[in-house]
């Protein structure tokens, strides 16, 4: 059984029916997987912006994993940009004064890229809470309701 497996195997490899290694791993055009940014936008606490709280929530055990990539990027980020701020209130003995400086002192000094996150969600820097909160890409509803 396992010689006319593997006759099978070798066979449609060489008729080019499978597709090769490579093609199979190729990511597709509209991929955020690896794409980094340091698009870091200010944080309004007056916009009507949904704040995502980060929790992995799984519905379906079979697309669970996908589901909880986005989230737990989130919760990654904001702990690496965490360390970041307190390390620099240990040196300076104080918090980033405002947007500019957080940019400045904390994400282009270090060199920091944030991956870029799925569903059109934004990282923006909460001035007030010294923090890395994600918004939320507004609804279609939303969007349709606010265009008129």
């Amino acid at each position: 059984m396992p010689r006319t497996l593997f006759s099978l195997v070798l066979a449609l490899s060489l008729c080019g029916c499978m597709k090769s290694l490579e093609d199979q791993t190729k990511k597709s055009e509209g991929s955020i997987i690896g794409k980094t940014t340091q698009d870091v936008g200010k944080f309004d606490p007056n916009a009507d912006n949904k704040v995502s709280d980060s929790k992995v929530t799984i519905d379906n055990p079979v697309t669970g994993a996908l589901s909880a990539y986005g989230p737990m990027l989130e919760q990654i980020e904001k702990t690496h940009i965490k360390h970041a701020i307190d390390l620099f209130e240990a040196t300076e003995g104080r918090y980033p004064k405002d947007y500019d400086e957080f940019m400045e002192k904390i994400i282009k000094a270090n060199n920091i890229n944030l991956p870029v996150l799925p569903g059109g969600k934004k990282y923006q820097y909460d001035e007030a809470n010294h923090k890395l909160v994600v918004v939320e890409a507004p609804t279609e509803e939303k969007s349709a309701t606010d265009e008129k």
